[in-house]
């Protein structure tokens, strides 16, 4: 992952915050200075907390932790949908339904729907029931797929949520912290940075700096999930290389066992029986002279 620099946030106008009359007093130690009733942003925090998020996130999915992404607003929309998609993550992009997380045991009955009606229309049933029907079901299909198509394949709730905007995903952001679900966000000077876990200062509107700072975050986590294919391989081979050991000293004891084992059959070193007794009477017979 390439490191980030000052002037690459500078560039995407990740230093423009909200006019000061909007400003919430709790962001007061990252902002830099007042320009035209308009506060910038320190870019030093912003790169300071970047890199904390970036580490936390890229642990998480070292671990196989599932990152929900979430960003509703239209400037941000594509860019955390196509972020998602890229490290495979579950997303929500279009309006934020309530209880998505506090009553997740709704939702997964709603997705079982949507997945139930997408085998229907694959499996041939559809050429069995009315036109009317088919039409209903389809577009109660496309309804629950536009709300929930980026959650689909999120069996449980997520380790960790990134918000773009918290201000706008206040909803999303309450029902993470009834659930104690870590947090992580771009925060502009208008939102509370205490209200999440890791909270970047960043403008929130513009769509370059939505970009930058999202990339940046997606890459911390494709390297977590490099690292963790790559601890896996080694272990692969480690306990590839463990069976291969106990298999060649098991080899080695039958092979011991087989040189130490007689031959069928009596061969030259194959042991006589001696007869009962035979030792006696011959010593018996060099007493006497050994006379018939």
């Amino acid at each position: 992952m390439g490191k980030i620099t000052y002037q690459d946030l500078l560039e995407a106008g990740v230093h423009f915050g909200h006019l000061r009359k909007k400003w919430n007093p709790k962001m007061m130690p990252y902002i830099f200075m007042e320009r035209k009733g308009i506060h910038i942003i320190d870019l030093n925090k912003t790169l300071e907390s970047l890199e904390e998020t970036a580490g936390a996130l890229r642990a998480m999915a070292r671990s196989g932790k599932k990152i929900l992404f979430v960003a509703t607003k239209k400037q941000a929309k594509t860019i955390v949908e196509e972020a998602a998609n890229r490290v495979n993550m579950p997303y929500v992009t279009e309006r934020w339904l309530g209880g998505m997380l506090t009553n997740f045991a709704t939702i997964r009955k709603s997705i079982k729907k949507m997945q139930s009606i997408e085998r229907m229309m694959n499996d041939g049933t559809f050429e069995n029931i009315t036109k009317k029907e088919r039409l209903q079901l389809t577009r109660e299909k496309a309804k629950l797929e536009k709300v929930l198509g980026g959650i689909a394949n999120m069996s449980r709730l997520p380790a960790a949520i990134y918000i773009v905007d918290i201000g706008n995903e206040h909803i999303a952001l309450a029902e993470a912290k009834r659930l104690n679900i870590p947090t992580l966000a771009m925060v502009d000077t208008n939102c509370d940075p205490t209200l999440v876990d890791y909270a970047v200062p960043a403008n929130d509107d513009a769509t370059k700096s939505i970009a930058i700072i999202t990339e940046y975050l997606t890459n911390a986590i494709i390297e977590g999930l490099e690292e963790r294919k790559r601890d896996k391989d080694e272990a692969d081979a480690q306990n590839e290389g463990e069976e291969e050991s106990r298999l060649s000293s098991t080899e080695r004891v039958l092979l011991a066992v087989d040189e130490d084992s007689p031959e069928e059959g009596g061969g030259e070193g194959a042991k006589k029986p001696a007869a009962p007794g035979g030792r006696r009477r011959a010593t018996g017979a060099r007493r006497t002279g050994g006379g018939p």
